[in-house]
């Protein structure tokens, strides 16, 4: 079988997921020191989850006799206002799910990456809802009680 696909597929995920991971460590470092404890911890537990899929993609990568490559560090500037950091993670989580919905098809004739594939979109998913869930939340119940309910 031809698992050029699943390398191509999986080697990007690895790559974006882990620099994702990695802005979202700082993001919950950065949100913590500005006194916003559970945002904080909302994205330093994001990160460890995050960092639990590179860990299957690239488990997947090896089993299939693939080394992957690293290729993470693009440079960002964090965020300091939570509510900018949220429209922008939101634009980028629609993106991110929209690139795997679109890879599912090329990963049919790999079922265990499809398998892995299909529960990382899923997490995705749960992610994009509870961003777009903290921002219709920001509207109803104002931005500085949010803020409030994040200390």
């Amino acid at each position: 079988m031809d698992f050029t696909t699943t390398f191509q597929i999986s080697q990007m995920i690895v790559n974006e997921l882990a620099g994702s991971a990695f802005v979202h460590k700082m993001q919950g470092q950065l949100f913590k020191s500005q006194g916003y404890t559970k945002l904080g911890q909302k994205y330093l537990d994001h990160y460890t989850e995050e960092m639990g899929w590179v860990e299957k993609y690239t488990d997947r990568l090896l089993d299939l006799g693939q080394v992957p490559e690293v290729n993470v560090c693009n440079q960002t500037t964090l965020i300091e206002d939570p509510k900018a950091y949220l429209e922008a993670d939101l634009k980028l989580q629609k993106e991110g799910v929209e690139t795997l919905y679109k890879a599912m098809p090329a990963l049919a004739s790999d079922p265990t990456t499809y398998d892995i594939t299909k529960a990382y979109l899923l997490d995705e998913e749960e992610d994009l809802y509870w961003d777009e869930e903290q921002l219709a939340l920001i509207e109803k119940i104002g931005y500085q009680n949010w803020l409030v309910k994040q200390l």
